[in-house]
């Protein structure tokens, strides 16, 4: 009983930490004896052996209401502390707003009755429809005016009662996110290692300033007619644009917009350069909504492909575009020397773009097991294992440099599929991130990408840090979980903004005649001297050799 206190212990201080909600919410109640069953579900019991206890709904109501734990709680909240009692009252409280439609679809994917097939191992059923009732509870629970609730759920569980086996519960509430876990603990152990020294450096200017140029935007819908797709984009440009500086395409992330990146498309362009921001329609903003509806799937396998087929189709029309005569970008779009920026799923995007292979049959392998262990990013790149094909090659000649802001590339790319990138990468990884935490998704993955290659560390950074404020107004508020939330954003991340500013400036430039003058900037001082007490940044070229054993011991769990 001692191992499974601390066990329990560990997973509330975790709790504690980052909070718990939405489907999380099941698992949690389960620790601190809160979940019942309920179709007129009044009992809860929570089993260990042969030793069990039972708790009605209507205490847990009362100690959502008062904050004091009822006697059938005692064997297991005895022992926590005051900032852990806290939480289990607060968890009781919360609610988080759920669309029913788009839970319901997605509780009804491959991939959402796995995971939901993995939950249910906690639940102790005398039938075979564990993941029928974790289904039902969820769904009915969200239908509710306020939003998805433990209490509520409880109430919706069709059964007269719910039964937890505790063990089996603290072992699946374990292994939830356990990417972004192992991206804690290689933090933990990697800091002492980090040069913490301020390094002395005559910088030439300051790379995160605006340049000269006055910044204008030209809006463009084009009409793919071979793959029937509208790609909007936004050209950004200035009076000091040039030929002479590569073209830069942004990529946005999944179920966003074109304007993702915003204020870095409006600072490169100040400085002279092109930028193309596309939106790819098959999974933007407005894509998410239609599956809101229930009109759509969320991702359509065939997005993974389609998206870097955008890419090339939009340099495409910018070669027709630089040839047109009447327009102020008429010979100064130079579409054979090409950068691409993706964040978060667009970075998956640009890594594609630059020579990394996708490859469906090692998903097929992966994402058979535990889907309730993997991040939201891991689960998004499980989709893609439904392609027909072993392997996909859709490299575009004309890019000759990627950045990929917080990317997944985990599951997608195999074993081998980024050591096919045949252009110089920056990686951008954020300590924080639970989307697509960075261990797994980044560092990891950055490891296999050949030389010459960057490392962009930011410390305390969260997955949404280097969005467009505009962009992440909808953070404001939102329960913090194992999955989403906690998000630092706006204001709270802008020194994040300004730091990416530098460095994607200073990695354009590398396809300039000023490489050289911009090169400071691309160096693990200049990333020292950047730092401020709130983030520190890193920037290497390779994995410090501290770290390999680490990144070893993670990368084939």
């Amino acid at each position: 009983m001692r191992s499974i206190w601390k066990k329990l212990k560990v997973v509330a201080g975790r709790s504690c930490t980052l909070g718990k909600a939405l489907a999380i919410s099941v698992i949690l109640t389960q620790f601190c004896g809160a979940n019942s069953s309920a179709q007129a579900a009044d009992t809860v019991v929570v089993r260990f052996g042969l030793f069990a206890e039972s708790i009605s709904l209507a205490e847990l109501q009362k100690a959502a209401d008062t904050g004091e734990f009822p006697r059938g709680l005692e064997l297991y909240t005895k022992g926590l502390s005051e900032e852990q009692r806290r939480f289990f009252v607060q968890a009781l409280r919360m609610r988080v707003p759920v669309n029913v439609v788009t839970l319901s679809r997605l509780l009804n994917t491959q991939i959402g009755t796995t995971i939901l097939s993995n939950l249910s191992e906690a639940l102790v059923r005398k039938d075979q429809a564990g993941v029928q009732a974790l289904r039902a509870a969820l769904v009915l629970g969200a239908s509710e005016p306020q939003g998805l609730s433990i209490l509520n759920f409880i109430a919706a569980y069709p059964s007269q009662r719910l039964e937890i086996n505790l063990p089996k519960a603290l072992q699946v509430a374990g292994s939830l996110n356990t990417a972004f876990w192992r991206t804690q603990q290689f933090m933990l152990a990697i800091a002492p290692q980090l040069d913490p020294r301020t390094p002395q450096l005559s910088l030439p200017f300051d790379p995160t300033q605006p340049g000269i140029g006055q910044v204008q935007v030209l809006n463009f819908n084009w009409s793919d007619q071979k793959r029937d797709r509208d790609i909007p984009v936004d050209l950004y440009w200035s009076t000091a644009a040039t030929a002479e500086k590569p073209v830069i395409v942004l990529s946005h992330g999944l179920g966003s917009v074109r304007t993702d990146l915003l204020y870095l498309a409006e600072h490169l362009a100040s400085h002279g350069y092109i930028i193309a921001a596309l939106e790819h329609p098959g999974s933007n903003e407005t894509n998410t909504n239609l599956a809101a509806q229930g009109t759509t799937r969320l991702l359509k396998p065939q997005e993974f492909l389609e998206r870097p087929r955008d890419v090339s189709f939009v340099l495409d029309e910018l070669e027709k575009l630089n040839q047109t005569a009447n327009n102020p970008l008429q010979a100064k779009l130079a579409t054979n020397n090409v950068m691409i920026i993706g964040y978060s799923f667009g970075g998956s995007t640009a890594l594609v773009s630059a020579g990394a292979e996708l490859q469906p049959t090692f998903l097929k392998q992966r994402c058979q097991g535990n889907l309730a262990s993997l991040s939201l990013g891991e689960t998004i790149q499980c989709v893609a294992q439904e392609l027909p094909e072993t392997s996909y090659q859709l490299r575009d000649d004309r890019i000759k440099q990627a950045i990929a802001l917080n990317p997944t590339t985990s599951l997608m790319f195999g074993q081998t599929g980024l050591t096919k990138v045949q252009v110089p990468t920056l990686i951008l990884a954020s300590s924080a991130d639970k989307t697509t935490p960075a261990l797994t998704e980044q560092i990891v993955g950055f490891n296999q990408i050949p030389s010459p290659k960057w490392l962009a560390g930011v410390v305390g950074g969260t997955h949404l840090s280097v969005k467009d404020p505009s962009t992440t107004l909808d953070q404001v508020g939102r329960p913090n979980t194992p999955f989403s939330g906690g998000e630092v954003v706006g204001e709270q991340a802008a020194d994040v903004r300004k730091f990416v500013k530098a460095i994607v400036l200073a990695m354009a430039a590398q396809l300039t005649p000023e490489a050289e003058k911009y090169a400071v900037f691309l160096t693990s001082d200049y990333a020292q001297v950047a730092s401020t007490p709130k983030f520190p940044f890193r920037l290497v070229t390779e994995i410090p050799s501290v770290a390999i054993p680490i990144v070893k011991e993670f990368e084939g769990n």
